[in-house]
This record gives structure tokens, C-alpha cells and sequence, in this order.
């Protein structure tokens, strides 16, 4: 486990203006409000730079119907339904009781219309809150239920409204199930976004074949988990060829379960890594990646993070090898 200075030194990052001690970030919707897994022996929010606390909508929801979750070859489906007690209970009885000294913790804004999105961040900027996170992929009901995140003039608006509401640092998080997520990327950083959570869940099914009908209450889930590492990879890389022009950071996520796999999404170009199902059979798994990391970076003569973001050296294509020799 990372207990030297000097290591503690080399995993210090800034995220958007944010200090992060590490360049960990526990996923929105895997760690409660924040407090859930500060109850498992050993574990402290100290490991992390920056904690996403739980989706969360102007009023009050409780969510979908059972079943909520299933696990998957390699993975998780999910369908919460983003159930949560409404911003003015969070931000009023939540917030509070957070210790903002152990780490870094970001809202989830999530909402229906985009009016709900502008709402819930106004209500997030007065409140101690470090960052705000925009959680696109929820459906719009005024246009037939249509994710935000899967129109780049939607997303767009969402960001432009949600940055009239608040100077905090903005993080959209970007959904896998578009058909150009480099465009909407684009789309956003116009907009007023000051970061990127790449990606969100894919969407899947379970089926019960005895009784022929979907396992998941919602009829279907967002698949998260290690089977879907090599899209986010390749998503991470694609916005990544974006953002780098505007100094836009990303916290790349999507199956991360050991260093290995966070020092691939680094490479690839995300500044940050998200740390989310992984907790669920491994709560401890966090100071496992950060020594890894440390041990590659020392290995490789690294003295901070920054120097991994981007470097992935794409082969040559063979017919451009050949037309080259």
C-alpha cells in the first residue's frame, strides 16, 4: 500500500482546479451519498481524489421497479431508476455530515427536462459542494423520452443551461450509446463544460428463460464492469483527441479493477479514473490500484501522473507502413 511521502507526491493531481490526492474517483451511483462505504474497515475516502455522490433530481424518486440489479459474465446490469431523496434534502441534511477534508466530492445532477437540469445545479452551487457532475443520459420527457446524451444539440443545451447556474467546476458525463461521442464532445466543451466522465453504462438485458420475460424491472439496465473496458477505452481515446486542444481533463471509467487497467486509461487520455463497480466485491481495491500505479511510475522513472495522460503511440497502419518504406 502507498504509506511513503514521496508516493503520496506522485499520485497528488488537479482535476479542473481541484485538488485530487489521488488520481481516483469513486463513481456516481457505486458509494451511496459518500458515507455508505466509510463504514467497511479499511476503507477511507483519503484513497481517493474525489468522490461522485448518487445521481439526484429536484424532487424526491423512488425509483424502479425489482429487479433493480443483475450480475453479468464480466459485469453488472443495473436499472436504480436514480431513487434519491431530492437536492434540498442533500443539500441540507447530506452535505453536512460530509467531511470535505478526507476529499473532493462532486454532485450527480440528473433530471427530465432541461429546465429540472438548470433547477438542480442552482441548488448544488449554493451548497459546499466541489464540482458538479451532468448526468446526460437520462431520458427528456418532452421529446418521446430521448436520452440528452444521445443528441449533441440536447447534451449542448444541458451543459449551456447548467453553466448559467453555477462557477463550480462542470463534468459531463458522456454516454457510450451515441453514434458520435468525439461530436457531442465537441458540442459540449462550445457549451461550457469544464471536464468529462467517459463513459457512462452501456445498455443491455437479462432474460428469464423459463418464464420469457426480462430479469431487470425496468426491462432493461446499464451494463457496467470489466466488459465494457475496451469501448470506454477506445471512447476515452476518441474524446480525448478533442478535449486535449481546449485542456479539457477526462476522468476515463468503464471496468477499471486494477492498476493495469487505470494506467490504460491514462495512456489512452483520461487524467482521472474512475473507480465504480469494482467496490463491489472488493471495497479495498482502491489502495491496491494507487500502489500499482506508484510501482509503474517509479518503474518507468515518473514523478507524477500527468506525464502518463495521452502517450499512446498508435501503430501504423500496414498499407501506410508500406507506401512509407
Amino acid at each position: 500500500m502507498v504509506q511513503d511521502a514521496d508516493d503520496l507526491k506522485m499520485l497528488a493531481m488537479e482535476f479542473c482546479g481541484m485538488k485530487f490526492a489521488t488520481p481516483l474517483v469513486l463513481l456516481s451511483g457505486c458509494v451511496g451519498f459518500g458515507e455508505e462505504y466509510t463504514r467497511v474497515k479499511g476503507f477511507s475516502n483519503r484513497d481517493v481524489g474525489a468522490v461522485c455522490l448518487k445521481g439526484t433530481t429536484h424532487a424526491p424518486r423512488l425509483g424502479n421497479p425489482a429487479h433493480r440489479i443483475w450480475e453479468t459474465p464480466a459485469g453488472m446490469l443495473n436499472a436504480i431508476g436514480l431513487q434519491n431523496p431530492g437536492t434540498v434534502h442533500v443539500v441540507n441534511h447530506i452535505l453536512p455530515k460530509l467531511d470535505f477534508d478526507e476529499t473532493r466530492f462532486i454532485a450527480n445532477v440528473s433530471g427530465s427536462t432541461v429546465e429540472e437540469y438548470a433547477e438542480v445545479t442552482r441548488l448544488f452551487d449554493d451548497s459546499p459542494i466541489d464540482a458538479i457532475e451532468i448526468n446526460i443520459s437520462c431520458p427528456n420527457v418532452k421529446e418521446g423520452g430521448v436520452a440528452f446524451g444521445n443528441d449533441p444539440d440536447m447534451s449542448a443545451r444541458v451543459v449551456e443551461a447548467c453553466r448559467a447556474q453555477t462557477k463550480k467546476p462542470l463534468i459531463t458525463k458522456l454516454s457510450p450509446n451515441q453514434t458520435d461521442i468525439a461530436e457531442n464532445a465537441r458540442r459540449c466543451i462550445d457549451a461550457g463544460t469544464d471536464g468529462f466522465a467517459v463513459i457512462n453504462t452501456l445498455m443491455g438485458m437479462a432474460i428469464d428463460v423459463e418464464n420469457r420475460v426480462p430479469i431487470i424491472g425496468n426491462n432493461q439496465g446499464g451494463l457496467s464492469g470489466p466488459a465494457i473496458k475496451p469501448i470506454a477505452l477506445l471512447k476515452v481515446h476518441q474524446v480525448y483527441q478533442v478535449a486535449k486542444h481546449h485542456n479539457i481533463p477526462i476522468i476515463g471509467q468503464g471496468g477499471i479493477v486494477t492498476a493495469e487497467d487505470a494506467l490504460e486509461f491514462l495512456i489512452a487520455g483520461a487524467s482521472a479514473v474512475g473507480v465504480g463497480t469494482a467496490l463491489f466485491y472488493d471495497p479495498l481495491v482502491c489502495p491496491k490500484i494507487n500502489a500499482g500505479i506508484v510501482d509503474y511510475m517509479k518503474r518507468h522513472e515518473l514523478t507524477e501522473v500527468a506525464q502518463l495522460v495521452g502517450t499512446l503511440q498508435l501503430n501504423v497502419p500496414p498499407q501506410q507502413a508500406a507506401c512509407c518504406s
